[in-house]
């Protein structure tokens, strides 16, 4: 449906970057539910910080398919230069630059959306990361610092200009941070300036809602972020009605259980004995967060320590409940 370099992607639905949740076992379960491209989570510009058990795991991207897509975040253009480099002797194959991030200890460092308010920094930077690298570099922004500095159009044309590939915006300024609701006004506007591939995110968690952003933005994809939590089948889902214009049925109680049992497994095997029970346990509390009985059931799992009694505990639970997971 459009391209990033050489990489076709053949969906309009996209996986946003979080800190925290798009480990590589959910960036798989992603595409395999119909993402056409998951974004990792960020990755320091600092090299020297690579050593720590959290980026060691978020820079193994062993066995995923292709294209691998890494974001860098930092405030410093030799510095996210140099990381966009090594990223990419480790097989990243899109580097995507993090200027979206509104998180207070991201932008005390001048880094995410904190670049926003300096527009010659920005410049230096996808010039730097563009130069120092032969794949694909994309941007990921917001529409501003703050509602009295939208200055995302003037950040896509310079991007666009420094040889970015694709651009995505959070319809939410950096102030804004999650509050309110997310405006897309300015991502059509953008639409009208610049010709590579744009994606439009924030608040885009029915297939309904990604058809509407899409026909007012003109952006070639959504991308889907909190709406993916604990409901990986929205990819599927929105990308079923962009092509068809109808809906597809929600999971079944049996297939919601079989893939929570599978990303289990996933987080188990691929953190390891200790931090894999600890990391399941918010996934879980997401897909279950509005199911019957969850309550008491997320303060039981969260006490548990080992991979084997959180399966057995999943197991009881679903085979105990009543209620239609499908008319969740």
């Amino acid at each position: 449906m459009f391209r990033i370099g050489p990489y076709s992607i053949d969906s309009q639905v996209i996986l946003a970057p979080m800190a925290g949740v798009t480990d590589q076992p959910f960036r798989n379960l992603c595409r395999r539910l119909g993402a056409g491209l998951v974004v990792s989570e960020m990755v320091t510009a600092d090299s020297r910080l690579w050593n720590s058990r959290k980026s060691t795991l978020r820079m193994n991207h062993t066995g995923e398919p292709e294209p691998r897509s890494v974001q860098i975040a930092g405030g410093d253009a030799d510095m996210l230069a140099h990381a966009a480099r090594l990223n990419a002797e480790r097989g990243a194959q899109i580097i995507d630059i993090n200027m979206g991030c509104p998180a207070k200890k991201v932008c005390n460092k001048a880094a995410g959306s904190a670049l926003l308010k300096d527009e010659a920094l920005v410049q230096s930077i996808l010039t730097a990361v563009v130069s120092a690298v032969d794949i694909p570099v994309t941007l990921k922004i917001r529409t501003g610092w703050s509602t009295d500095n939208r200055n995302a159009l003037t950040i896509a044309r310079m991007a666009e200009d420094a040889g970015i590939q694709a651009l995505a915006v959070h319809g939410r300024t950096r102030a804004c941070g999650y509050k309110g609701d997310a405006e897309y006004d300015t991502i059509a506007a953008i639409r009208d300036v610049i010709s590579i591939p744009l994606f439009a995110n924030g608040d885009i968690t029915t297939p309904e809602m990604a058809y509407q952003v899409l026909q007012h933005t003109g952006a070639d994809a959504v991308m889907v972020g909190r709406g993916a939590q604990g409901n990986p089948w929205i990819f599927r889902e929105i990308d079923h009605y962009l092509r068809h214009h109808e809906h597809l049925d929600r999971p079944t109680k049996a297939e919601i259980k079989a893939v929570l049992l599978d990303h289990l497994d996933a987080l188990h095997v691929f953190y390891g004995d200790v931090m894999g029970p600890r990391i399941a346990r918010k996934h879980v509390g997401w897909y279950l967060k509005d199911q019957p009985n969850s309550v008491s059931f997320r303060a039981h799992f969260n006490q548990l320590e080992t991979a084997s009694e959180q399966v057995t505990a999943l197991g009881h639970y679903f085979d105990d409940a009543t209620t239609d997971f499908a008319a969740a």
